[in-house]
């Protein structure tokens, strides 16, 4: 499948490096979040248990924690996320 740029979830996928992070198997995940009717809940799980199938959000070098959290806060209201998705993302971010 290749990926449309124009999805939601691409668009936030794109947010996400946009603000800050790596994925490890980026065209994984975003084909991933194509494919789920509740792409929000596929991303939560992504980040809970992506690791098992090699998916990791990792910071960016040098990006200083405090600019990074205030991006992802902006990234996760803007695509109307529940607040408690941002804190388990940050939680399980690779620094």
């Amino acid at each position: 499948m290749i990926p449309n740029p124009n999805t939601e979830s691409t668009l936030f996928i794109q947010s996400l490096k946009g603000a800050g992070v790596a994925i490890s198997n980026e065209r994984e995940v975003i084909e991933r979040l194509e494919e789920a009717r509740e792409w929000h809940y596929a991303f939560t799980t992504l980040v809970k248990q992506g690791d098992r199938i090699g998916i990791n959000f990792m910071a960016n070098p040098g990006m200083q924690s405090a600019k990074l959290s205030a991006e992802l806060q902006r990234v996760f209201a803007l695509y109307r996320f529940p607040d408690q998705t941002e804190s388990i993302f940050e939680a399980r971010l690779l620094h």
